[in-house]
């Protein structure tokens, strides 16, 4: 089951807490749709020994979350909060009292706004803050924590809050800009292996998270599959070559030409430290085939094609067995983790307080049956973690958009199991697709 702090949290200056990107990027009108805003969320902060309760009830084992950067780091840099360090204390020691094996995330978007206002993700400095941030939390929870993972989405937090815009800090950078910021993320992402590999002990184990486009064939023959394989390396030349082979490929360099992101002495030697295990948040994906040459011809989606409530999300539970090859085949991974999957639904309760979001169900199903296809076929993946344990802050969406298997109510913080919630926990005790 997966959260992150920024999203179920609230308390978002409580306790020493500084602004986030998102904290400043929610209250300026107009960025959040209904003007939601991150103050309160799911009240996690003050309810999370209850929320670890029903996730003992629904017989979950594994939890991954995040922790805040500006929680520990007000200022993003300096000294750390105390108080801020005894919340994750408090957290994680409760989630232990229930049986349940924390997975914590260093970084899921909430940069300290202090650090924005320094440059932000354009900056070194950010990556050297981030190396003091993640120091500081491996040595704190050690003793607690094995299960790590440094940055979580980078087209994301990147691509659509320096690029598009439409996420925080809400910038829109020239593409040698842009390019530059995915090059300091992966130095904050190799400033987290670095510190887990000398501070997180001998059984550590950490890895990235990432959500590639995956290309699905459009027929599994010879031919597709070998386009949809030579679209994925196109397509993750720049995020994932770098983690996992060591380098930018030099097709990509020559591409990008003047555009390329300044590279220092040491760069990518930090960057490619190596990762234990690959993360991956899959929820919608592409089709491609082969042109008569045997290049790769992407084919768009149709208008009607079925989408959840959000136009991005396409239902293409194809994507968990595809995704998984492609990063074993043409990357060598050797453990994979699904960080990430699932739907939003506008759910309602019904009458009797129901909610019945079978649509939700559905997706998870056959989005484990086409994962259980790469397992039978010998692929390595070690766990999955459903998208997500409660309704809470999508982003830019606000709170209308539900993506949990707990139905939240938000003016009155009651929780109520969903009938996939239901499902999940019966597939959890039997270990099998329901």
């Amino acid at each position: 089951m997966a959260t992150a702090a920024p999203q179920i949290e609230g308390a978002s200056r409580e306790e020493g807490k500084g602004e986030s990107i998102w904290d400043r990027f929610a209250l300026t009108p107009g960025h959040i749709d209904g003007g939601d805003d991150l103050a309160v969320a799911c009240d996690h902060y003050h309810r999370y020994a209850d929320d670890f309760r029903l996730m003992r009830e629904l017989g979950v084992r594994h939890y991954r979350f995040s922790i805040a950067w500006p929680r520990i780091f007000p200022d993003g840099h300096c000294a750390p909060n105390e108080k801020g360090l005894v919340f994750y204390d408090r957290l994680i020691d409760s989630m232990l009292g229930q049986g349940i094996t924390p997975w914590a995330t260093l970084f899921h978007w909430d940069l300290p706004q202090r650090l924005e206002d320094e440059g932000g993700w354009r900056s070194r400095t950010t990556a050297a803050a981030f190396r003091v941030y993640a120091d500081a939390v491996v040595k704190r929870y050690r003793d607690r924590v094995t299960h790590w993972m440094t940055l979580n989405e980078l087209p994301s937090f990147i691509g659509n809050g320096y690029g598009k815009g439409h996420h925080a800090p809400g910038a829109r950078e020239t593409r040698k800009g842009l390019n530059q910021c995915y090059h300091i993320a992966l130095l904050a992402h190799g400033e987290g292996m670095r510190a887990i590999r000398e501070h997180g002990g001998s059984g550590a184990r950490a890895g990235i998270v990432h959500n590639p486009n995956t290309p699905v064939p459009v027929t599994e023959t010879p031919g597709d599959i070998a386009a949809a394989r030579r679209q994925y390396a196109l397509e993750t030349a720049q995020l994932m070559a770098p983690v996992l082979a060591g380098n930018y490929p030099e097709e990509w360099l020559e591409r990008e030409g003047a555009n390329r992101p300044d590279i220092a002495p040491g760069d990518m030697e930090l960057i490619g430290e190596r990762t234990d295990f690959l993360g991956l948040n899959l929820y919608g994906g592409s089709f491609c085939r082969a042109r008569e040459d045997g290049s790769p011809e992407p084919v768009a989606l149709p208008v009607d094609y079925p989408r959840a409530s959000l136009d991005w999300l396409n239902i293409t539970p194809q994507v968990m067995y595809w995704a998984v090859q492609h990063a074993v085949e043409y990357y060598n991974v050797k453990q994979i983790y699904i960080t990430e999957n699932g739907i939003c639904e506008r759910d309602e309760p019904e009458a009797n307080g129901e909610v019945l979001d079978l649509g939700r169900r559905e997706f998870y199903r056959n989005s484990l049956l086409s994962l259980q296809r790469a397992t039978a076929e010998g692929f390595p993946v070690k766990g999955f973690f459903a998208w997500s344990f409660m309704d809470n802050f999508e982003w830019a969406e606000g709170y209308g958009k539900r993506f949990g298997i707990v139905h939240v109510d938000y003016a009155t913080q009651k929780r109520t199991p969903k009938l996939s919630a239901q499902w999940y926990s019966r597939m959890i005790a039997e270990n099998r697709v329901l």
